[in-house]
């Protein structure tokens, strides 16, 4: 018997809402990263993006345990010697919380251009409306 391989053109993929509200921030990521990549299917290939499609609703309603919000920092880096630039998570909360929420998701998608590509099926918005009625997503509870 042969070991079943996904094609590319064969993967039917859905689009699901999860409304992030009262969710813990890592465990949120591991459940969005686990569908954007298709490890909840049977069909799952590693190098094929058999993955389904998220939204992620109420993004400025995630939680953070601990005092992450305060000693936790957004670090990022021009590549310039003192280019080094540090923000807080509680100021990240207040102005881009879609950010909180894609750069948790992005650090545990794959590195490439695969996990760059699962990461195009990942919308986030800070409020409870989207706009992809059209698509007719599905209620996903955490």
């Amino acid at each position: 018997m042969n070991t079943y391989m996904a094609k590319p053109g064969s993967v039917e993929q859905k689009w699901y809402v999860i409304d992030a509200s009262g969710l813990v921030l890592g465990r949120l990521a591991t459940k969005v990263a686990t569908v954007l990549r298709g490890k909840n299917k049977p069909q799952f290939t590693p190098h094929v993006d058999c993955g389904d499609y998220v939204i992620v609703l109420n993004a400025d309603k995630v939680v953070l345990t601990g005092d992450k919000l305060n000693q936790k920092k957004y670090r990022s880096h021009s590549g310039y010697v003192g280019g080094l630039k540090e923000t807080s998570y509680k100021d990240l909360m207040q102005k881009k919380p879609e950010f909180v929420v894609y750069e948790a998701v992005r650090g545990m998608m794959p590195k490439g251009p695969l996990g760059r590509a699962m990461m195009k099926k990942l919308r986030v918005y800070r409020g409870g409306e989207h706009e992809h009625q059209a698509q007719q997503p599905e209620v996903m509870t955490l």
